[in-house]
């Protein structure tokens, strides 16, 4: 109790501080950058802190001898091979990026060990790249091993990921149903049915809890509008099934409404998610940001990202107060592809093109992107994109990209 006066005054100390930095506030800062539609890629990774990070401080990514520090998480399947085409083309960029690589297994789950060393590692760093992270297959046996957590969703919960934000625009000269599409999916990350809470009551009966918290929701919330606000967003879109859950999609939806109250500049309507599926592919058009619960915000997510060009071409962030986490927008493994020249590298090359622009280099983020749409543009494309090029030949593509303009 007698040092109770003091504790309170240092941590009013502490919260005084100007602790509050945005990885990307130079690129916001740059009173040359010319504004068009296109360039608001170079706005759209800013991110608000969650609520408390200023006391808490934002972690700054690691940077030694001008080198930025990231984590590289290959993951399994065709991870490690898409790996060797970020590092070959970010040295042809000539990217201030040093990789600190964590090798998993490419045929098998990740084992405990190895998620350890994947943790540290990006709590060290504060960014990473990573593949994805194969867990076992769902099966009745879980009770009988002691459980198997998704190690993706065990990663973000870890971490405290708790948005995932990925871009859907469509792509120049790619041959989709739909044109104009320009979508931002803002998904919260670590709550609902991704607690991953499961029991058997009695033989045959399984029980799912979904965890629905009023913090959590306002979170991710005011990490939309925030962002809407960055990306010059006009609409934000919620989407729910309170119709049927009304408890748990509810609160969600009440706390949206409330904090939408806050921000009069931006429209806002909210949506079922069984009609927003289908509204999502008869006129994806209407939409701007959606703002989602974990569930459907992972599957509208690949909806939308089939919408221009599918798995190939999607890249996402999963954002924290602390570190964000790089990596393909619809999270597949591949195994089937491996080792074959199948895989479309351009995907996960889109996503450390956004990397870069969170670590502050947008130049170096520009010359990627455009490398990867030249590409595609061109007609070098793999079989996903309706092409016939393999793996070596869309990087060998973008890579003589990148040497003929040469910064």
């Amino acid at each position: 109790h007698l040092l109770l006066p003091v504790r309170n005054r240092f941590l009013a100390a502490l919260s005084s501080l100007p602790w509050r930095r945005h990885l990307c506030s130079s690129i916001s800062s740059r009173s040359t950058a010319t504004t068009t539609a296109d360039d608001d890629l170079e706005h759209w990774l800013e991110h608000a802190p969650a609520p408390g990070a200023e006391l808490r401080g934002i972690l700054t990514a690691a940077k030694y001898g001008g080198q930025h520090r990231v984590s590289m998480i290959p993951g399994s399947g065709i991870g490690p091979e898409l790996m060797a085409v970020v590092k070959q083309t970010l040295l042809a960029a000539r990217a201030h990026v040093d990789f600190e690589e964590l090798q998993t297994s490419a045929e098998g789950a990740v084992t405990p060990e190895e998620m350890r060393r994947i943790v540290m590692s990006i709590q060290r760093n504060g960014v990473a790249l990573k593949g994805n992270l194969e867990s076992l297959e769902a099966s009745t046996d879980f009770i009988s091993i002691g459980g198997a957590a998704a190690k993706n969703a065990q990663l973000r919960a870890k971490l405290g990921l708790f948005a995932y934000v990925q871009r859907c625009k469509s792509i120049e000269g790619l041959p989709t149903r739909h044109r104009d599409i320009d979508i931002l999916v803002v998904r919260q990350n670590t709550e609902g049915e991704y607690n991953q809470l499961e029991h058997f009551n009695v033989d045959g009966v399984v029980e799912s809890l979904k965890v629905v918290t009023e913090a959590r929701c306002r979170q991710i919330a005011e990490f939309a509008f925030q962002t809407a606000i960055k990306t010059r967003r006009k609409k934000v879109t919620a989407v729910h099934k309170a119709n049927i859950m009304k408890l748990s999609d509810g609160l969600f939806l009440d706390v949206c409404r409330q904090v939408a109250q806050s921000y009069p500049d931006i429209e806002f309507n909210d949506m079922i998610v069984d009609n927003c599926c289908m509204q999502l592919t008869s006129q994806p058009q209407q939409f701007d940001l959606m703002l989602l619960p974990n569930l459907y915000g992972n599957i509208v997510g690949n909806i939308a990202a089939g919408l221009v060009g599918g798995a190939g071409v999607a890249s996402g962030m999963n954002v924290g107060s602390r570190c964000a986490v790089f990596e393909c927008g619809v999270r597949v493994s591949g195994q089937a592809m491996r080792g074959r020249d199948l895989a479309n590298p351009c995907g996960l090359l889109l996503a450390s093109a956004d990397m870069l622009e969170y670590l502050g280099e947008a130049a170096d983020a520009r010359r990627v992107r455009m490398a990867v749409l030249a590409a595609l543009a061109g007609g070098v494309r793999t079989r996903d994109l309706g092409g016939s090029a393999g793996t070596n030949e869309v990087t060998a593509a973008i890579v003589d990209w990148l040497q003929r303009n040469s910064a």
